[in-house]
């Protein structure tokens, strides 16, 4: 049976066309069944205007509610029917496997806690984020966002949640554990880094010690632990550069290549390295430690970037990377006490 992921269809910039046609691709390609959630009569309105929708396994849930990027705290707690509360019930109930926002991060990640709830040992789940590396593999950021103030213990939890959802997704038999500091060197870094890192090294994972930034692309790191704070400064640091090494190559390509096989040659060049470096086709963050699977994508996601959220939304569930996490903790011992 395909997997049904549910997905907040009322979340991105320009919400609900890239949600509907990131979802039908999905449907399409990787035989998931997604659930669209939000006003059944705009959704389905919408879904008519293309030729072959109601072939596929794509239908409506209703949700009368939405919460916008603008909302405050007590917004967010007000709208019982919005569409990324009434997406995370649906995973809670058992009718999806796992759900998919391009919305309101805070608002995903609070009402992700709420109504999944975190896995025993939990104290704090973590955002992580794919990235690519020079060796063509995925190194792993996380936390980036979830939590921007952190304790020695909480980066402890982000290193074994990291380590196993690498084994778990990406087939790696010993991902190699690093901490984000300023130096390699042991003393290096601040006083959390410093804690943090006499913890990780007496875990039973492959901790190689400090990293620097620039080790998030050379491959000689598989996951990279960091507050959400640092984190989330260089995820967005990182894709504001790879858009400007886009440009830019782009632009010098044009300038120089004047032949028409060579011109062929470097579009083609281009294109593959731009798929390389384009967020879009790593979907989007598994909010990690809570009772489910939750997805967080960019607001300004296009089709793609949905499409490829859905997948990893998919291959998350499929893979019980969640069951993994609690068993494992459990075993570690690694608990924050309350």
């Amino acid at each position: 049976m395909p997997s049904v992921i549910a997905l907040d269809a009322m979340g991105s910039d320009k919400a609900p066309k890239p949600e509907i046609e990131g979802a039908l691709q999905a449907a399409r390609h990787h035989g998931v069944r997604v659930l669209l959630v939000g006003p059944e009569p705009q959704l389905r309105a919408e879904l008519a205007r293309y030729p072959g929708a109601g072939r596929l396994p794509v239908d409506v849930v209703h949700a009368s509610e939405v919460i916008t990027m603008d909302d405050k705290v007590d917004a967010i707690r007000g709208k019982r029917d919005s569409s990324i509360r009434v997406g995370l019930r649906l995973v809670r109930e058992g009718r999806a496997a796992g759900f998919v926002t391009a919305g309101n991060t805070g608002a995903a990640m609070a009402t992700a806690k709420v109504v999944l709830g975190a896995l025993p040992g939990v104290d704090r789940p973590a955002l992580a984020a794919a990235f690519p590396t020079v060796n063509n593999t995925a190194a792993v950021l996380l936390d980036v966002g979830a939590n921007v103030d952190c304790t020695a213990n909480n980066l402890e939890q982000f290193a074994v949640m990291g380590d196993i959802y690498c084994r778990s997704i990406f087939g790696m038999k010993h991902p190699r554990v690093g901490l984000l500091s300023i130096g390699e060197e042991e003393g290096k870094g601040n006083n959390l880094t410093r804690e943090a890192f006499q913890l990780l090294k007496r875990l039973p994972i492959n901790f190689i010690g400090n990293v620097e930034g620039r080790d998030l692309y050379n491959g000689q790191v598989d996951v990279i632990v960091a507050d959400g704070f640092v984190g989330n400064v260089a995820l967005k640091t990182s894709e504001g550069v790879a858009r400007l090494v886009r440009a830019v190559l782009k632009e010098t390509l044009k300038a120089t290549i004047t032949r028409q096989v060579g011109a062929l040659l470097s579009r083609n060049a281009f294109s593959d390295f731009k798929k390389r470096l384009d967020h879009t086709e790593y979907g989007g963050a598994p909010l990690l430690g809570i009772r489910g699977v939750c997805i967080i994508t960019h607001g300004s996601s296009n089709t793609n970037a949905i499409k490829n959220a859905v997948r990893v939304a998919a291959e998350f569930a499929e893979g019980k990377v969640n069951e993994a996490i609690e068993r494992e903790l459990a075993e570690l011992s690694v608990v924050v006490p309350t």
